[in-house]
């Protein structure tokens, strides 16, 4: 196995997914689609159906979300209100870790919501929490025109690992932050998140270009790469062009590609990246029954993810736990280490890893197919799970189950389980005028 597609654990998933495609690792690129399936000429297959959760579902997503919840109050400061990016699952207690991320707490802020409003934390609690998480953004955390280094130290808030000014990290708080706002309606948390999106200077991440960077390093100015195709963007785009302080200019929408794909004679918007890409900027902003001059995006992640099941399904020819009870790929944590992996097309050295927030992540999209992964999970794998929910990955094959929890996927899991339950994050989130001036200037409009 090439070593070189392993990616050491402080490096972002957008830092390990540039590492990758320079190296062309394990990226077959085929033409401007996707190969089909490899064996005998086939009919296009078909839409994947509408599926509903039942009633039983509700109860193990409570379950599963309740111990998510835990992860983001116990692992978080209560003084800063950062929170860890990642944590030894199985002895949480003992974890002396103190990298917190930027868009954990935002996924973390989030989870506080829910965690109120299903009765997990008392609501006096949860709004302390929150506001100290927003004083210290507000006064203690560095920052540069508003935007937050990636990685910080949880207990004094100072930039680790020299990371960088993240465009995408920051976004992911701010969805975090107008979450809470909406949510609580409290007058110190609304001051203060104002306060903290209205000092974000979008105008000067787009000073040059349409097309924004990824981050900002002190050291030698704004990173090379853009956000130049469909992915996790969406947010960071609508987040700026909602801003009434500093707004993005609408073109700046358009300027993105949106390369279409085909497998199995579905197509799709998607890129080369992992499945995540799919479900993150739809965890806060509702694209249901919408869309802009360009797509459907919520119909498009059902497409991508039916596409990622059919994927999964062929690999069952080389990996055999892969299988309609058993399947999703994301960048995760591995026996070898972190990896960005997925497809199609198949991208990374993938060796039969299950990561279950590729699924949970993609609840709201395809609701029963991906609880049958999540029951299989459950029911077959036990060391799979933890106090903390599912791990975030295991290799069936190899016996090998990973320690620790990320948390990024373990706050996808939760957020999408509450969209599919209720849509309560989406509901809420959309109260804001950022968002929906966000979408406006985008040019959505209702189907």
């Amino acid at each position: 196995m090439n070593q070189s597609n392993f990616i050491p654990l402080k490096l972002s998933r957008r830092a390990a997914l540039r590492t990758l495609l320079a190296a062309g690792a394990s990226l077959p690129f085929v033409g401007n689609a996707l190969a089909m399936a490899p064996d005998v000429p086939h009919s296009p297959a078909p839409f994947p159906p509408k599926t509903t959760l039942l009633p039983d579902d509700d109860a193990f997503l409570d379950q599963m979300q309740a111990a998510n919840f835990c992860f983001f109050w116990e692992q978080g400061n209560p003084q800063t209100g950062l929170i860890k990016d990642r944590c030894n699952a199985r002895t949480p207690a003992s974890d002396a870790g103190i990298v917190a991320s930027i868009a954990a707490t935002g996924f973390g802020l989030t989870a506080i919501c829910i965690g109120e409003k299903r009765g997990y934390i008392p609501t006096a609690e949860a709004q302390q929490r929150v506001v100290f998480t927003l004083r210290s953004l507000w006064k203690k955390l560095p920052n540069h025109r508003g935007f937050f280094y990636h990685f910080a130290n949880i207990n004094t808030g100072e930039r680790i690992w020299d990371s960088e000014i993240s465009s995408v990290d920051t976004a992911i708080l701010l969805c975090g932050l107008l979450m809470c706002r909406e949510h609580f309606r409290e007058p110190e948390i609304t001051q203060l998140a104002n306060q903290i999106f209205n000092r974000v200077d979008w105008t000067w991440l787009s000073e040059d270009t349409a097309l924004l960077p990824h981050g900002w390093l002190p050291e030698i100015g704004f990173l090379p790469s853009r956000w130049d195709y469909y992915s996790e963007l969406m947010m960071i785009y609508l987040l700026g062009m909602g801003s009434a302080r500093h707004p993005l200019s609408s073109r700046t929408w358009h300027a993105w590609k949106r390369t279409v794909f085909e497998y199995d004679g579905l197509r799709y918007i998607g890129s080369f990246a992992p499945l995540f890409v799919h479900q993150y900027s739809q965890a806060w902003f509702d694209f249901r029954g919408k869309r802009d001059e360009h797509t459907d995006y919520f119909q498009n992640s059902i497409i991508a993810t039916d596409v990622h099941r059919r994927f999964c399904l062929e690999l069952a020819k080389q990996y055999p736990s892969y299988s309609d009870d058993l399947w999703g790929i994301t960048a995760s944590d591995s026996q070898n280490g972190y990896v960005v992996w997925g497809g199609p097309p198949s991208m990374g050295p993938i060796d039969g890893t299950v990561v279950p927030s590729a699924a949970a992540g993609s609840l709201p999209f395809l609701p029963q197919p991906v609880m049958r992964v999540l029951r299989t999970i459950r029911n077959r794998y036990g060391s799979a799970w933890s106090s903390y929910g599912f791990v975030n990955a295991f290799n069936p094959q190899k016996n090998w189950y990973d320690p620790d929890v990320v948390g990024i996927d373990t706050g996808i899991s939760m957020i999408m389980a509450e969209n599919a339950r209720t849509s309560f994050v989406w509901d809420t989130f959309m109260k804001s005028e950022e968002a929906q001036r966000g979408m406006e200037r985008a040019g959505f409009e209702s189907d």
